[in-house]
């Protein structure tokens, strides 16, 4: 699977994420080494009522239980916003070697805009990072969704 067909996957979890609970339209694909989907994840902190229930933690969880394994080598992680400190903490515990996402996080991200923690060689083994994918599709997600909670004076 390339990384775009995967990024679809992965905004059409965070539309769910949206429409579904109001969560924050993040979602996120856990890919095998061959390319299969092992997990998908969306926002769900509004839903679960937990703070620490972010697309890339949900979808981390999902296939180290599935796998019976927390340690998810040779495996990447596409993801529609860069991760924050939180989920990129979680990403190098799980030693994932590649993060593929398409919006940068200039508030927290922690992938190489804010912060870069993901190829902070003293954490561990650097994590490859790939930008850029479907950038635009997945900024505007965002974007309207944030857009409309101003709209509608939520929070």
């Amino acid at each position: 699977m390339d990384y775009e067909t995967a990024m679809r996957l992965a905004l059409a979890e965070a539309a769910v994420a949206a429409d579904v609970s109001g969560d924050v339209p993040v979602g996120a694909v856990l890919l095998g080494p061959d390319g299969e989907v092992l997990a998908l994840g969306r926002n769900e902190r509004e839903a679960l009522k937990d703070p620490s229930a972010h697309a890339e933690i949900v979808a981390l969880r999902k296939a180290a239980s599935e796998r019976a394994d927390w340690r998810l080598e040779h495996c990447t992680l596409v993801v529609t916003l860069e991760p924050c400190v939180m989920c990129a903490g979680a990403i190098v515990a799980a030693r994932i070697p590649r993060v593929v996402f398409g919006a940068w996080d200039e508030r927290v991200g922690a992938s190489g805009s804010l912060y870069d923690l993901l190829r902070d060689a003293r954490l561990g083994k650097p994590v490859e990072v790939i930008s850029g994918v479907l950038e635009a599709e997945c900024s505007a997600q965002l974007t309207e969704f944030f857009e409309g909670r101003r709209m509608s004076g939520s929070k």
